[in-house]
């Protein structure tokens, strides 16, 4: 039986010694942001960044309201297995990649929650991000999880998690896989590795608490 486990993902990856750390450390995919970003990276640094990573990692492109020609040719470059849209791209552009589609939506409340029907059928996987005023993730803060509590979709959940918080929203949610990254950093694009490492032990060690229960009534 397969272990039911949750991906990990760690995004805005800018440094050689970063991937090369988590990937030693068991995280299933790396981000690299192409977009405008503290964290920006083009596709000639992703190629020298991804040149000696091991097969098995998958590479995520984050991309904010691309055209077509930008989508082409982050489609055509061959350094990346998924593409992760986090503007306000319509369903004909994100169905036009060969990649995997991963479609980020930003949290400041209820409403935006209505995208979801929008984005559904369309992007291979949602993601769920904290929206403050104009910026849309990398942010470092947490969105109302209470918010998501009863979907029944499989989704990646990103905003503001790290060492401190994510068994509390491993315990509360039931993500498919989560997006870290502000919280293990000491600067943006520069991961620091104890904060990363502690992160995805405890991602990896987690158990829920009504499972533990089990546990325990089982050996009374």
């Amino acid at each position: 039986m397969l272990e039911n486990r949750t991906m990990i993902k760690v995004c805005g990856m800018t440094r050689s010694r970063d991937i090369k750390f988590a990937v030693n450390i068991g995280v299933d995919a790396v981000g690299f942001i192409l977009a405008e970003s503290s964290r920006q990276v083009n596709l000639d640094r992703v190629r020298e960044l991804t040149a000696k990573m091991p097969p098995f990692i998958n590479r995520v492109a984050v991309v904010v309201n691309p055209n077509k020609s930008e989508v082409e040719e982050i489609t055509n470059s061959g350094l990346f297995d998924y593409i992760q849209f986090h503007g306000s791209e319509e369903v004909e552009l994100i169905s036009s990649t060969t990649l995997k589609s991963i479609k980020a939506i930003s949290i400041a409340g209820k409403d935006d929650l209505k995208k979801i029907e929008k984005y559904k059928n369309t992007a291979d996987f949602l993601l769920f991000d904290t929206k403050i005023g104009n910026q849309t993730g990398g942010t470092g803060r947490s969105f109302d999880w209470s918010l998501i509590r009863d979907l029944e979709i499989p989704y990646i959940l990103a905003g503001g998690l790290g060492n401190e918080n994510i068994n509390e929203a491993l315990q509360r949610l039931n993500p498919a896989a989560v997006d870290i990254n502000s919280r293990i950093e000491n600067e943006p694009g520069k991961k620091n590795h104890r904060l990363l490492k502690e992160t995805v032990e405890k991602i990896k060690n987690f158990k829920p608490r009504t499972e533990a229960k089990l546990k325990l009534k089982s050996k009374q």
